[in-house]
């Protein structure tokens, strides 16, 4: 037989086996079958060596209109195939039962409650500034009054990356280079990441801090007091009882720790009759850190401590985050769960 008339009956035979395929995977088999590399198409083809340069063309023409042929075959057959899976696929739907709704996604919390911090302050005249997390040395330590010796810099639990740089302890030095680069008056807070060498229940190696400074002429602690107080009681509730407490800080002085009545007990130290777990009886929780510029920090940025006064304070995002929604373990935070964080959404 010669091998224009095995081209031709290329196309009936695809025919006949087209009857026989009812699924797309059949006919992906039937395709290569025909038309893939070493398909019989293929094969035929391989043949045209061996005839006289005269017939050569005419098997040639007649090749390509049978392979055109072949995949209008396969095209119309896989376009009827697909056409009948979308009936059958339509045939088993139930427009009569309830959608599915979808999984909605929510913001982290501690990006929440960061955010309502800073829309507090944000009404309060405060602006927002940032800086780097991996930090210099002179930023993080020696220009907030904790030169390389002083004891201070052992609280902090610093990673460092080399003798003079490391991962920010805290979001004070962004509070440096601010009044580096500008002139009083001010007033900023300093959200962001921070890092320490600390793992527990209420201790991470990364966590969150908002830091604030103002800083004008005659600026006082009882400016500081009812800064604090106003905004505690925006985010904890107008019931929200805050007490002052003498602390110690190398870049304030006088220095003070914040406490405000405890949000599960309501201040009580009981809950239901049984002791409350989350300030252990006393009705008072810490929350911040604060006190006023310590006038060694104004004279390392250039700011004459005789003429402008100020105060500054700071506070654990993931610690404000716990006590508003009453989480127990700071590791949930970090471990993504979606459970958890659904409950935000």
């Amino acid at each position: 037989m010669d091998l224009l008339s095995v081209l031709q009956r290329l196309a009936p035979e695809l025919e006949k086996g087209l009857g026989q395929v009812f699924s797309l995977a059949d006919l992906e088999q039937l395709r290569v079958d025909f038309l893939g590399r070493k398909g019989r198409l293929a094969q035929l083809m391989s043949q045209l060596s061996g005839l006289s340069p005269e017939e050569r063309p005419a098997v040639g023409q007649m090749a390509n209109e049978i392979k055109t042929r072949l995949l209008a075959l396969l095209d119309g057959h896989r376009a009827d195939l697909e056409a009948r899976q979308e009936a059958a696929a339509l045939a088993r739907f139930d427009a009569s039962l309830p959608g599915r709704t979808p999984w909605s996604g929510s913001l982290h919390p501690t990006t929440l409650v960061q955010e309502e911090i800073c829309a507090v302050f944000n009404s309060l005249g405060y602006e927002v500034v940032s800086g780097p997390e991996v930090e210099n040395d002179y930023y993080n330590f020696e220009a907030l009054n904790m030169p390389p010796e002083h004891p201070a810099r052992d609280m902090q639990d610093t990673l460092y990356i080399s003798e003079k740089i490391l991962m920010r302890t805290h979001t004070s030095p962004v509070q440096v280079r601010t009044m580096l680069s500008r002139k009083p008056p001010l007033a900023v807070i300093a959200p962001g990441k921070v890092y320490r060498r600390d793992s527990d229940l209420t201790h991470t190696p990364m966590f969150h801090q908002v830091e604030g400074l103002m800083v004008g002429e005659n600026i006082s602690m009882a400016h500081l007091r009812g800064t604090l107080t106003a905004f505690l009681r925006a985010v904890f509730g107008a019931q929200t009882q805050v007490r002052f407490r003498p602390s110690f800080f190398p870049f304030t002085e006088p220095s003070a720790e914040v406490d405000i009545s405890c949000c599960m007990c309501g201040g009580k130290g009981h809950l239901n009759g049984e002791p409350c777990r989350v300030c252990k009886t006393t009705g008072w929780v810490e929350i911040l850190g604060c006190g006023m510029v310590d006038p060694a920090v104004f004279e390392a940025v250039g700011y004459d401590p005789s003429v402008v006064s100020g105060f500054a304070f700071g506070l654990g995002v993931e610690r404000v985050a716990m006590l508003k929604y009453g989480i127990g373990d700071l590791r949930m935070f970090f471990e993504n769960d979606v459970r958890f964080l659904g409950q935000f959404a």
